[in-house]
């Protein structure tokens, strides 16, 4: 199935979407803050470049959207009917780029942390923060 729009059209929308600074970002962002952590912000000496690092807690915090990393069994994610091969191996790519970063961060003795866009909708953002707060203070313990 062919694309319905131009190139040119195509290329604007994509360069649409933001990668940092996004709602969900912002969202666990200010959570974070009002609770007394303070972090750093996608620091590209970092493998992945994490959205956030949490110096203190050697902990680094990656939010996801569900499209865009192939949230598995996500009602958010679907393989777009248009263009199919190109966005699996697009998408395929980041999912390998994301277990490499994972690893390399481990190897160099940070704790990884992912939120997907899924966990941070009105029914679940609650329970979610909460959960990254303890999260990262079992990392400090550790």
């Amino acid at each position: 199935m062919a694309d319905r729009h131009s190139p040119e059209t195509r290329s604007y929308n994509m360069s649409r979407i933001p990668g940092k600074n996004t709602k969900p970002e912002l969202l666990v962002r200010k959570f974070l803050f009002s609770k007394g952590f303070r972090y750093r912000l996608h620091n590209k000496g970092l493998p992945g470049t994490p959205d956030i690092i949490l110096p203190k807690y050697k902990t680094v915090v990656f939010i996801n959207g569900c499209f865009w990393h192939g949230h598995d069994s996500c009602k958010y994610f679907s393989v777009p009917k248009t263009r199919t091969e190109w966005w699996l191996n697009k998408i395929n790519k980041n999912k390998f780029n994301d277990n490499l970063a994972h690893q390399n961060l481990i190897e160099a003795g940070w704790k990884v942390i992912y939120i997907w866009g899924c966990e941070l909708k009105k029914t679940t953002i609650e329970p979610r923060l909460a959960q990254l707060s303890v999260q990262i203070l079992k990392n400090l313990k550790s």
